[in-house]
């Protein structure tokens, strides 16, 4: 059984992004390469084959990710769901924060995005604002309340 990973539009438009950009710089390096080559004796150059292996290994890694991403379609539920922006309030705080519900291979919690796979992803999945969620997360539980979904 093959799984897919979820992941936003926005999600699969930047990893087309990056791939476009990494195979536009592909000839440049492959041309570094052949100079270093036509140098002589490759050893000796053997930071531009790992670097031109790197860029290859990424192009692979980033061609899985869009051929097993489930790309979701968010509608106007006013449920919490993977695509959706959340407004959360944390039992020990006063302050809101807001976080938009991203793909495991998306998540950045500094670019206020969280995996709808993490702790408190799957706590507040499918709920409604007002609703007050446990989070079971590996430091211990708490609570947060939903304020608002968009």
């Amino acid at each position: 059984m093959v799984y897919f990973q979820k992941m936003t539009p926005e999600g699969y438009k930047q990893i087309e992004d990056e791939i476009a950009r990494l195979k536009k710089d592909r000839p440049r390096r492959i041309k570094i390469l052949q100079a270093a080559r036509a140098l002589g004796d490759l050893s000796e150059n053997t930071e531009y084959k790992r670097d031109l292996g790197h860029l290859q290994s990424r192009l692979r890694y980033l061609g899985k990710q869009l051929k097993y991403a489930e790309i979701v379609k968010t509608t106007d539920d006013g449920k919490v769901d993977c695509g959706k922006t959340v407004v959360l309030k944390f039992d020990d705080d006063d302050e809101t924060e807001e976080y938009k519900i991203v793909g495991r291979m998306e998540a950045d919690l500094a670019d206020g995005k969280i995996s709808c796979d993490s702790p408190l992803g799957q706590a507040i999945m499918k709920q409604e604002a007002g609703g007050v969620a446990t989070v079971e997360a590996p430091a211990g539980e708490y609570k947060v309340t939903i304020v608002e979904v968009k």
